[in-house]
């Protein structure tokens, strides 16, 4: 398919699979495709997918869909974690040509540059227990704000979760590398920096997941060790760490974030339930007590600070009661704004032995209950900043006239457009 010439791309999850999707997009591009919007019509789609949830499923199903509709002579292409979890199942979507798996997702020109439309999909996959090495990604041009992915995979092994089938262990890049990779995007004129990986907090193993390498002047490489050097660069104003177990957020790191000028007073740390019961049932690496500790610390050095909370509703054995602790703890806890997602049940993972099962609709009731939670508290957290100044790092895109950036603090500002203010840091009033 020498002949294709035209690629677009659309991603599903999280950060980590927006900065993967963008070096997929180089990738090609240095291979003498050209970049369309998904929208457009193109001769090679590819979908970078999540497995998170079952909705993340469903919506690469309708995407497939919709592009044999629209382009029925395409390529259409399937990687990410639902590719490697499910790719037979995903070879059998009407209209897929290809499923990448884990190990082959970089070697995507070579294998595109194989494929006929017409022939029967093609699967590239392996056992997850056989991927290792790193491969260093980040998001630029696409947005702002930059995702730099430093980690990847998991050797947890909590009951909900189907990552470490996904993505396999954990394994990281090196500082050096990191440090490296922050200067080119400091050259790109990036200002800000986010720090992404599956289990980010877990950063020091090998790019083959096994033991901690050695640093710069003989220190083991960890995570804290990592944003020390990056705090060093110069050209990039501000970093945000995308999400870290509560466990792995040590004291040190807090203290870092709050005498820091580049990393920013933002913290996303997922908890999923407030019931150490439940916890247990999850096999988390905390109880709830941890959790609180963590968040009144960063609040004692940092009042200003907005904390993120990850929390899954209707997991099995999740009664009543324990959503109401759930409900009530969280409530109580100096946060700021919550990601909320419904419990799905994953193949292969233990909590599908877990009894009792909540009832579905009992499970969006209390997805809506804690949404509406969770805009109290960002309301609340916005309103004790009224009259502050803070510095807004604007985006470049104009939304029918507007534009967005977000504070130090991650609130959202909206503002009329002004090419000027694109990219740059503003300070800002919050009215």
């Amino acid at each position: 398919m020498a002949e294709s010439r035209t690629v677009a791309f659309h991603t599903l999850g999280c950060k980590l699979n927006f900065s993967e999707t963008s070096s997929l997009s180089r990738i090609l591009e240095n291979e003498g495709f050209e970049k369309k919007e998904f929208e457009d019509l193109a001769d090679v789609y590819v979908i970078n997918t999540c497995s998170v949830t079952d909705n993340a499923d469903k919506e690469c199903r309708q995407i497939v869909r919709r592009i044999q509709r629209k382009a029925p002579a395409s390529l259409v292409v399937i990687t990410g974690c639902y590719a490697q979890l499910k790719p037979k199942e995903i070879s059998e979507i009407p209209g897929v040509s290809l499923v990448l798996g884990a190990a082959e997702k970089f070697n995507i020109a070579q294998h595109i540059r194989e494929l006929s439309k017409g022939d029967s999909a093609k699967i590239c996959s392996c056992d997850i227990q056989e991927v290792s090495g790193f491969h260093s990604s980040w998001s630029v041009n696409d947005r702002t704000r930059t995702f730099l992915k430093v980690q990847d995979g998991c050797d947890y092994n909590c009951s909900f979760c189907t990552i470490p089938m996904a993505r396999g262990k954990s394994r990281s890049d090196s500082i050096i590398n990191v440090v490296n990779n922050a200067r080119a995007l400091a050259d790109h004129g990036v200002k800000e920096i986010v720090l992404t990986g599956v289990n980010l907090g877990d950063f020091g193993k090998g790019p083959d997941g096994a033991g901690a390498s050695i640093s710069i002047s003989g220190r083991e490489e960890n995570f804290f060790e990592l944003i020390k050097e990056l705090d060093k660069i110069d050209g990039i104003q501000r970093y945000r760490i995308s999400s870290i177990e509560p466990n792995l957020l040590t004291n040190e790191i807090i203290e870092f974030v709050a005498n820091s000028d580049k990393f920013m007073p933002h913290f996303h740390i997922p908890l999923q339930s407030g019931s150490d019961k439940v916890l247990g049932l999850m096999r988390r690496r905390y109880k709830r007590e941890l959790y609180a500790e963590r968040v009144r610390l960063i609040k004692t050095l940092m009042p200003h600070c907005a904390i993120g909370v990850d929390v899954i509703v209707g997991f099995p054995g999740e009664t009543s009661e324990t959503f109401t602790e759930t409900f009530e703890y969280l409530h109580s806890l100096d946060i700021s704004y919550l990601h909320v997602f419904t419990y799905s049940e994953r193949d292969n993972t233990h909590a599908l032995d877990l009894k009792p099962v909540v009832p579905v609709n009992i499970r969006h009731e209390r997805n809506k209950t804690l949404r509406n939670l969770s805009y109290m508290k960002m309301q609340f957290f916005i309103g004790q900043h009224v009259g502050q100044t803070r510095k807004v790092l604007f985006e470049g895109h104009n939304k029918n006239g507007m534009m967005e950036g977000y504070t130090d603090n991650y609130i959202r500002i909206t503002t009329p457009f002004r090419q000027e203010w694109a990219n740059e840091v503003v300070e800002w009033k919050i009215g």
